[in-house]
């Protein structure tokens, strides 16, 4: 019985050892109690029981003497981990709850900052129109430069833009009220000043420079003796038309007009505008064509045609007549006895 009683428990620490679910340990031994119909079997596995659990508890006295320090060491390790874990679960409680309260205070303040935003948009808006105002007000000084240096394409467009912005979006600036007339009245009369450019250089620029080159002819002729002395050299010319062609007065610049391009011309703010003759009657064509004035352009040309032409022909026999009486007088006093 006893060897029986001694094999039985080093099973049953075998058992305890070999276990890893305390819990299906305690299921069994209350199974084998609740099987057992002796009394004496079920205090002797009572018994062992007590005997195992002291067994336990004094190898458990004896692993804590032996390694207290570790545990100690364990044990407030784990105590600050514990604290830091404590404090860390506090301290995200208080920012989800700052976290809520923003947002509850944003949402609230929404409209607010809706407002807030929409006033910085006016104002820079109000910015950008108080900057187009200070440049539309100093149009006219610009303009009259413009115009005093005859760089008209500028000044057309210019005015064009600033008319266009008065009438438009600073329509309802009452301030604006006299530059808006005197802009627009400019306007309406710019279209003239470029006619009358036109016509210039149509009939009195290429005219004059056919009559400077054959003043220098005759100038040059005369100081040959006994040479006559030809007013208008036309036999070499098949067509009136290559009376005023450039390329007969030592001026290779000018072409046809037919080759120019209006997207192609620009105006150089730093040369001469009247330089070219034909590149500026394109400009000033140009001109007319921002200020939507081609039709008026064409109805003046017509009308003034016939006019320019006999005003082509009287300078021409005022300089024929000039020239003739001219020769006569140097014939006179060459022939006049010394």
């Amino acid at each position: 019985e006893k060897r029986k009683r001694v094999w039985k428990m080093s099973g049953y620490r075998s058992q305890i050892s070999k276990s890893k679910d305390p819990s299906g340990l305690l299921i069994s031994v209350i199974r084998t109690l609740s099987t057992s119909d002796d009394v004496e079997d079920r205090e002797t596995e009572k018994g062992r029981l007590e005997e195992a659990y002291e067994k336990c508890d004094s190898d458990l006295d004896e692993k804590i003497e032996q390694h207290f320090t570790e545990l100690t060491t364990a044990i407030r390790t784990y105590q600050s981990i514990t604290e830091r874990i404590t404090s860390s679960r506090n301290k995200i409680k208080q920012v989800k709850e700052n976290l809520l309260s923003c947002k509850m205070l944003l949402h609230c303040k929404r409209d607010e900052l809706r407002k807030l935003w929409i006033e910085g948009i006016e104002h820079k808006h109000v910015l950008n129109l108080l900057d187009e105002i200070e440049n539309i007000k100093q149009v006219p000084q610009k303009l009259e430069q413009c115009m005093a240096s005859k760089h008209y394409l500028s000044a057309t467009d210019m005015l064009v833009s600033a008319v266009d912005s008065l009438e438009g979006h600073l329509l309802q600036v009452e301030g604006l009220s006299d530059l808006r007339l005197e802009l627009h009245s400019k306007k309406l009369n710019m279209h003239s000043v470029l006619i009358d450019e036109l016509h210039r250089h149509l009939y009195i620029k290429s005219t004059s420079r056919l009559g400077q080159w054959n003043k220098d002819k005759m100038r040059s002729s005369l100081l040959v003796k006994d040479s006559p002395v030809p007013l208008v050299d036309v036999t070499n010319l098949s067509t009136p038309r290559k009376l005023f062609d450039g390329s007969h007065f030592g001026t290779p610049s000018c072409s046809s007009v037919k080759e120019l391009n209006l997207e192609d011309i620009k105006e150089d703010s730093d040369s001469d505008p009247e330089e070219n003759s034909k590149v500026f009657m394109g400009i000033l064509i140009k001109g007319l064509a921002k200020l939507k004035k081609i039709p008026e352009t064409v109805k003046a040309i017509k009308e003034r045609l016939e006019q320019e032409l006999k005003q082509i022909v009287k300078r021409s026999t005022t300089q024929v007549a000039d020239s003739g009486y001219q020769r006569g007088e140097n014939n006179t006093q060459e022939n006049q006895p010394r």
